[in-house]
């Protein structure tokens, strides 16, 4: 055993000391342990002797703590209680009522779905503690195959060998425009439409099958679109505005096209 745990007293020795500094009455002690008086004085001598302190004064008329024994009692308590609950913490535990879970998420997620689950998770598991990582769609992918975080929130391109998922929100194609954009009260818009309008684009390696299906589209439409930039960072801190104002134009998507430079760019965020 490593000497840092070779103590000179045993944890009943603890629990003894405890009960006699309680009452400061050596007969009612032993029979709140339920051992024989003269047992529980032989195994507080043997606590003193072990701490080389003296614990308690005695005389005929009453006990007192001695300075040691005001702060040992002082620190045991808390770690008597401590060791009581394990029992029920460790039952928690392997029951799923406690722990600890790494979450990822987008930020659209987090602008959509996620805020009211989270709520619903904590009035169901108040025990468990979640750690949120903001992440894109791949970054997520590679920490679930390795085991980095216990769930995610992504938009999947295709189905995932080894990963269950489940779908929570499906929304059609929705296009924003700046309020003074030639076609921003246009109704309905043909690709081809927008092939004058600069784009911001998140940047491919967070999600390449959508990325890639999203351009195919635009070459169907014998259109090249103009991408300005691409920035992962722009698209999620937009993310919370984009929901807003797409509830309003769109019903449910796999993507959403949301102006972020409010007089002349079209972004494209991932949803």
């Amino acid at each position: 055993m490593p000497r840092e745990y070779q103590f000179p007293f045993e944890l009943r020795h603890l629990v003894y000391f405890r009960e006699v500094a309680r009452t400061l009455h050596f007969r009612k002690a032993a029979g709140a342990l339920a051992v024989a008086q003269p047992a529980l004085s032989r195994q507080i001598a043997q606590l003193e002797k072990g701490l080389g302190a003296k614990l308690f004064v005695r005389s005929r008329r009453r006990v007192e703590l001695t300075p040691a024994g005001q702060a040992l009692a002082e620190r045991i308590e808390p770690i008597l209680r401590s060791l009581a609950a394990v029992p029920a913490e460790l039952h928690a535990l392997a029951e799923g009522e406690t722990g600890y879970l790494r979450v990822a998420f987008t930020g659209l997620a987090m602008a959509t779905v996620l805020p009211g689950l989270l709520r619903k998770f904590h009035r169901r598991f108040p025990g468990i503690r979640l750690a949120l990582n903001e992440s894109p769609t791949s970054a997520q992918l590679a920490a679930l195959a390795t085991g980095d975080v216990a769930c995610g929130f992504f938009h999947p391109d295709a189905v995932v060998p080894g990963l269950r998922t489940h779908q929570l929100l499906r929304e059609r194609n929705g296009v924003l425009l700046p309020a003074d954009h030639p076609l921003a009260r246009r109704s309905r818009l043909r690709l081809r439409e927008l092939a004058q309008t600069p784009f911001v684009l998140f940047p491919r390696v967070h999600n390449p099958g959508f990325y890639d299906r999203m351009l195919a589209a635009f070459a169907q439409a014998g259109v090249t679109p103009r991408i300005a930039t691409s920035s992962l960072q722009l698209t999620w801190s937009c993310a919370d505005i984009v929901s807003k104002i797409m509830r309003r134009v769109a019903s449910a998507s796999a993507f959403e096209i949301f102006s972020t430079w409010a007089r002349s760019i079209l972004g494209i965020l991932v949803h």
